[in-house]
């Protein structure tokens, strides 16, 4: 259906009606915590407070990557952030991430914790810390952050653009999935032109560029995301894109990282909080119902 409606803006905007749609009951114009409630603490000096979508993933593949290339010291507890129950808007997650959006992390490593929030910058955090997945210096570092800052202002015309109006929003509108889709499929074309020339998105090595951008363009470019987008962006045409996100999603980290603080999918793909590696050896089907803990 087409909205036809025309709409006129008030001259000032005020919030009087609910904006619709699969998030609706979590959107508010306003910030700060909505409830009182603590984190949990596990044993792990890395916490991580989020949920299974494409920027939390990002978090967790990260993790997991680090702890498969032998660095012991990135073993996390992965907690549950379920947004559509307003968990983000918690005193405690709100004084971790004062904008209320997964992921968020805390470094009890050190003398005093540290806090870090916005998936790119946890990358970026976890990537310095360890020495590992971003060069130190020159033109290879320079490369890797301008991808990965390209996924922070890109994905957003993919997810709440895009992906909005053509899966979630309450009503078709035309203009809106017309104009979202011209540029999803030109992103899509950026990056396929760059992995022509590149095995990876930054040069000849994996990197914290290929793991932010993966759960969103990869996963995209697999038809797994956005109900039937993918045959609607018609993205099998990207063949460099479709090499690449094969690649990456065989990448056993990266399995394992995608299926952390997952609650949607298959049962077997989930593993809703992770304490510790076995966590992945010894889940239970009683544990991945929906709405356990």
């Amino acid at each position: 259906m087409t909205d036809s409606t025309e709409y006129t803006p008030p001259k000032i905007w005020t919030w009087d009606t609910e904006s619709g749609g699969r998030f609706a009951n979590i959107n508010r114009p306003v910030a700060g915590p909505t409830h009182d409630k603590e984190l949990p603490v596990g044993k792990h000096p890395l916490q991580l407070y989020s949920l299974g979508t494409p920027n939390g993933v990002k978090v967790t593949i990260m993790l997991e990557e680090l702890l498969a290339a032998g660095h012991q010291g990135a073993e996390y507890d992965a907690w549950l952030i379920r947004i559509q129950d307003g968990d983000q808007f918690g005193s405690g997650f709100v004084e971790l991430n004062p904008n209320s959006k997964i992921p968020a992390l805390l470094d009890r490593s050190g003398a005093e914790p540290v806090r870090v929030f916005e998936s790119g910058a946890i990358l970026t955090y976890l990537a310095e810390k360890f020495g590992a997945f971003l060069p130190a210096s020159g033109p290879a570092r320079a490369e890797t952050l301008s991808w990965l800052f390209w996924q922070m202002g890109s994905a957003p015309f993919l997810g709440g653009g895009f992906g909005h109006f053509y899966a979630y929003a309450p009503i078709k509108i035309e203009y809106a999935i017309n104009r979202y889709a011209m540029e999803a499929k030109r992103q899509l074309d950026v990056l396929d032109r760059r992995l022509a020339e590149s095995e990876y998105i930054a040069g000849a090595e994996y990197s914290i560029a290929d793991m932010a951008i993966w759960p969103w363009y990869g996963v995209l470019a697999k038809g797994e995301i956005y109900d039937d987008a993918g045959t609607f962006l018609q993205v099998q045409d990207y063949a460099n894109v479709q090499r690449w996100a094969e690649q990456v999603g065989a990448r056993p980290a990266v399995r394992r990282g995608r299926m952390v603080n997952r609650v949607t999918g298959d049962p077997s793909s989930q593993l809703h909080e992770r304490h510790d590696a076995g966590d992945f050896e010894t889940r239970t089907q009683d544990k991945l119902q929906p709405g356990s803990k």
